[in-house]
């Protein structure tokens, strides 16, 4: 079985917040939250939750009806689409292997 990698990347909105001895990072836009002793430890712990929770909707193959729940909608043409200079900002990683031997041709 031959496998090809491909990873997608979001870059989502976070705030970090200290809380006592605690730095909690949350993404408002999917209400997933973390969070981690030190800033860049919850901003990481962040990043992991939202890369299990997209996973995770992909597998039950909720991913679609996530997003329209969130409110979210193509923004045409791509370049409308612009980050807000005064929020911070996460890269999320979300992995996927492809199958080449079972792969049928993508008709999307």
């Amino acid at each position: 079985m031959r496998k090809v990698a491909v990873q997608i990347s979001l870059s989502v909105p976070a705030r970090i917040k200290k809380r006592q001895k605690w730095f909690v990072a949350s993404c408002p836009v999917f209400d997933v939250a973390s969070q981690g002793e030190t800033e860049e430890q919850a901003r990481k712990n962040l990043a992991e939750a939202l890369t299990l929770f997209f996973l995770s909707c992909h597998e039950r193959g909720t991913l679609d009806a996530v997003l329209k729940e969130c409110g979210f909608q193509p923004a045409y043409p791509p370049s409308t689409a612009r980050k807000l200079t005064s929020t911070s900002y996460i890269e999320v990683p979300i992995p996927f292997y492809i199958n080449t031997e079972k792969a049928q041709e993508c008709h999307a």
